[in-house]
């Protein structure tokens, strides 16, 4: 790419000699690293240009967690494009897929180990960082390794911390003091932390009652300019709620909350510390994502009526109890937010109870509701229940999503009768919804 030997002088008539620069650097924004390095050679005009920062400002790297010929050289490329280009680098994603043993692991860590301490080094621009998804709490990180990785971190985040507006470390499940000395370093000389977006969901491992450590309050006390913050219900306290309130109010737009079955979720949160944090941040919208914690008792301790709630979510995953009803919480918790509500999404085996009235009723009673997404065992006249209702002016849905679960293998009936429910309201479907509804066999 840098031999000037080999580069190539446009012929004066090809009409690519006098593109403009903008243009052209247009049209290279759209290849591919090999087809960029072929392009490179073509004349000096376009080698120089492959040198634009706008080319190399977002960059999504990812490594196999699987042993493979084809994937052996992502770890020196990577490597490469850091040294080659990281200085331009503004917006960066890391992933590592599935790894498959304590080799590739460890291979990953001296990677990270290089290509953070180059980025560092050569880097003033970046802005946004995501590694997500390391799951470091998995046997295939041995201990050295995990430690020697969250090391490289933290001195990365100490020196770029300043810098960054977004960070993101999803999946990262790590003990409560490693995850708080990788938070720390990002305060670190300044005892405040200037990112606008931070993403620990599952940042710490399960299990781990995060609320009640001292030493997360106070590292979370030093975020000054929070805008987004998405976390797990296991980090919520009145005491963090505390915090955001006098040290974010201004600027705290949205908290996304994922309450997981194996995460602690039993704390008692004052329903006073949320009015208190919903006054002061008066533009903030909580979003909720429940995993199997589907109980009517468990919800109504967590759903209190001072949260500003925008979205909830609900999946059981497949999981059936004959002894749990989706009733309570559809007829009598739900509604409760029905001034606020605009996103809700369902994931539930409901084989032993039917719920198409109370759907209906909750979906008329969220005025504000757009988005409605469902998989449960429904009849398939539901749908054409709400589709009337969108008809009339009682509802205004702009995405519906339906996965109707049947206990038959075959669903040619349900799917004869989805078909003429869609052309009954093709034209209302076509201009006003995102729709999609199928029948699916649950066997």
């Amino acid at each position: 790419m840098d031999e000037e030997s080999e580069l190539i002088q446009p012929q004066d008539q090809s009409c690519w000699a006098t593109l403009p620069d903008v243009c052209l650097r247009r049209v290279f924004w759209w290849l591919g690293d090999r087809d960029r390095s072929r392009a490179a050679l073509v004349c000096r005009k376009w080698n120089q240009m492959m040198y634009s920062a706008d080319l190399w400002r977002y960059r999504t790297i990812t490594f196999s967690g699987r042993p493979s010929r084809v994937h052996a050289s992502d770890f020196e490329s990577a490597l490469w494009y850091i040294k080659k280009f990281g200085r331009y680098l503004e917006h960066l994603e890391i992933k590592f897929l599935n790894p498959y043993n304590a080799v590739l692991t460890k291979k990953f860590q001296v990677t990270m180990r290089g290509l953070l301490s180059c980025l560092g080094k050569n880097n003033n621009r970046l802005k946004s960082l995501s590694i997500q998804h390391l799951e470091m709490d998995r046997l295939v990180w041995r201990n050295s390794t995990r430690n020697s990785l969250i090391k490289s971190l933290s001195f990365f985040l100490k020196k770029m911390g300043k810098h960054l507006d977004y960070l993101s470390l999803k999946g990262a499940r790590l003990t409560v003091e490693q995850g708080c000395h990788v938070l720390n370093s990002l305060s670190y000389l300044r005892n405040e932390s200037t990112a606008s977006e931070l993403n620990i969901e599952d940042f710490f491992s399960h299990h781990l009652a995060v609320y009640s450590s001292p030493q997360f309050h106070k590292i979370m006390a030093t975020f000054r300019n929070l805008t987004s913050l998405t976390l797990n219900y296991n980090c919520i306290s009145d005491e963090l709620l505390e915090n955001l309130s006098e040290n974010n109010a201004g600027t705290l737009w949205t908290m996304n909350i994922k309450c997981h079955i194996h995460d602690p979720h039993g704390q008692v949160i004052w329903g006073m510390s949320w009015a208190k944090l919903a006054k002061q941040a008066s533009n903030l919208k909580v979003n909720f994502f429940f995993e199997r914690v589907m109980k009517y008792e468990r919800l109504a301790r967590i759903l209190l009526q001072e949260i500003p709630i925008r979205s909830i979510s609900l999946r059981s995953c497949y999981f059936s109890d004959p002894d749990w009803s989706m009733r309570p919480t559809l007829m009598d918790l739900l509604p409760t937010f029905r001034h606020t509500l605009q996103k809700l999404t369902f994931e539930f085996n409901n084989n032993h109870e039917s719920l198409d009235e109370e759907l209906h009723l909750l979906i008329l009673s969220c005025r504000k509701l757009f988005y409605f997404k469902i998989w449960a065992f429904l009849d398939v006249k539901f749908v054409e229940r709400i589709l009337k209702s969108q008809e009339e002016g009682q509802c205004t849905l702009r995405t519906l999503k339906v996965r109707i679960y049947t206990n038959r293998y075959e669903t040619n009936e349900e799917d004869r009768t989805l078909r003429e429910i869609y052309r009954k309201y093709r034209k209302l479907i076509d201009s006003e919804l995102n729709y999609f509804v199928i029948a699916y066999p649950m066997m």
